[in-house]
């Protein structure tokens, strides 16, 4: 077990989760409508027809998962505040819902596990939606005053704040491909919601400092390792090309201040807008921030052509790697290669690894058990890369496995798992997996708890 050599003292172990995908109970306590219920209610956008009405009804099951969590040994979880449970109508504040994570954060800190919180994770009000959603510069004022809601509420008690989760995937795959919630096919409507995301986040960090609170707070960003699958310069073009649409998008406002030239004039050429970012805008998106998140699983492999911006992504199998059982690459060097990279490129902001993780054609045994050897390896080797990454140099502080149990995963539906604990979904019952008991030892092995974050 190579994750078995020690990490820095303070190293922060975590698994994470998010609310639409475990809680279920989506017309209890005066939870409104998201995005991800009218996506998911709708036929044909998600596998087999499946939604997150029950998913692991964390909702109600949450001192067992607590309970799951203190014995798994982490010394934090990663989980998100479910957008329409606290405004149901995208305006008016719901104490019940706000409740149920009060109630949770206690529980957590009661047992040593530090909460790190997440304000959107996708699930945006459809009341929201239904007035623009992202593309509307409106839910930039309606998401900050969610975030300073939850602030005022929980900032006494959370040790680590994320503003969003992947505005990447918001944007481009809701808003672009379609793919996910809330199923547009409009680039300029992706392009202004990747925009009102950022500006979001700025915006909510400056409401952070104005209220004085001390516990880190940055944003989870999903970024991919490129690399061309040859070496000529037109892949090799393509592969920087690939990279401003995935990661330097949201890193260069964020950590330079400007958006990338080239890949503005793509979307400019496109038919996207530039008019969509007004003065002061870079500057309230610039607001410095404590860490940067970052989330790993796939690096990608394109070549030059075929795609509106110049480049096709080979994915999975095509490049004659292991994949997941989702048909994800692989390659834990990516990982090393990103942070690196991130480092080289944007200089020492702390990281951290917010979400890594397999899908595995996992079984229940008739023993009762679930053995994942594939998840403990993919996760060795990935700790093992963050590892040569530290080693290199660059300020990681912290990893969180995607996720702590079997969920809902989105338009794939329950047929994934990607969880240290199977969830038998017709029963809800949760089985810890191999892996679970990988992580417990390698979390005791190199001491969960932070230590000055």
């Amino acid at each position: 077990m190579s994750s078995a050599r020690p990490f820095p003292d303070g190293f922060l172990w975590g698994v994470a989760t998010a609310a639409y995908q475990i809680e279920g109970a989506v017309d209890e306590d005066g939870r409104g409508e998201s995005i991800w219920d009218r996506f998911s209610h709708t036929p044909g956008l998600t596998a087999n027809g499946d939604t997150g009405d029950v998913a692991c009804d964390h909702y109600h099951r949450w001192p067992e998962d607590v309970a799951l969590l203190a014995g798994l040994g982490v010394g934090a979880y990663r989980f998100s505040l479910g957008w329409p449970r606290v405004f149901p109508d995208g305006v008016t504040p719901n104490p019940r819902g706000l409740a149920f994570y009060d109630r949770l954060v206690d529980a957590l800190l009661e047992r040593g596990i530090v909460p790190a919180l997440t304000l959107d994770h996708w699930d945006l009000p459809q009341a929201l939606q239904d007035a623009g959603g992202w593309a509307n510069r409106a839910t930039v004022g309606r998401f900050t005053e969610h975030a300073e809601t939850a602030f005022r509420a929980l900032g006494d008690r959370v040790g680590m704040w994320i503003t969003h989760n992947e505005p990447w995937m918001v944007s481009m795959i809701g808003h672009y491909r379609g793919v996910h919630a809330p199923g547009l096919t409009d680039l300029d409507a992706a392009v202004r919601a990747a925009h009102h995301l950022l500006l979001s986040h700025g915006e909510a960090v400056r409401t952070y400092r104005a209220l004085g609170l001390e516990a880190p707070i940055g944003i989870t960003l999903n970024l991919f390792q490129t690399y061309p699958v040859s070496d000529s310069e037109a892949d090799r073009a393509a592969a920087v090309s690939s990279t401003e649409y995935t990661n330097g998008w949201f890193l260069d406002p964020l950590l330079r201040g400007s958006y990338p030239a080239a890949m503005m004039a793509r979307f400019e050429s496109a038919g996207v807008d530039p008019g969509f970012v007004a003065d002061g805008d870079l500057a309230t998106i610039g607001t410095p921030m404590d860490f940067l998140g970052v989330n790993y699983y796939s690096p990608r492999r394109v070549s030059a052509g075929g795609d509106e911006f110049g480049w096709v992504v080979q994915h999975g199998s095509a490049s004659g790697r292991p994949t997941t059982a989702i048909g994800g690459e692989i390659y834990p060097d990516g990982l090393t290669d990103l942070l690196v990279g991130l480092r080289r490129d944007y200089g020492p902001l702390p990281l951290y690894i917010t979400e890594n993780g397999a899908a595995v054609d996992d079984r229940l045994d008739p023993d009762g058990h679930v053995h994942d050897p594939d998840r403990i390896d993919f996760l060795d080797r990935h700790m093992a890369a963050a590892r040569r990454a530290l080693e290199a140099g660059v300020d990681l502080r912290g990893y969180f496995v995607w996720s702590l149990m079997d969920n809902f995963e989105w338009a794939m539906g329950y047929g994934p798992r990607l969880g240290l604990i199977y969830v038998d979904y017709p029963t809800l019952r949760r089985i810890p997996k191999d892996s679970y008991e990988f992580v417990r030892t390698v979390a005791a092995t190199n001491g969960a708890v932070v230590r000055g974050t």
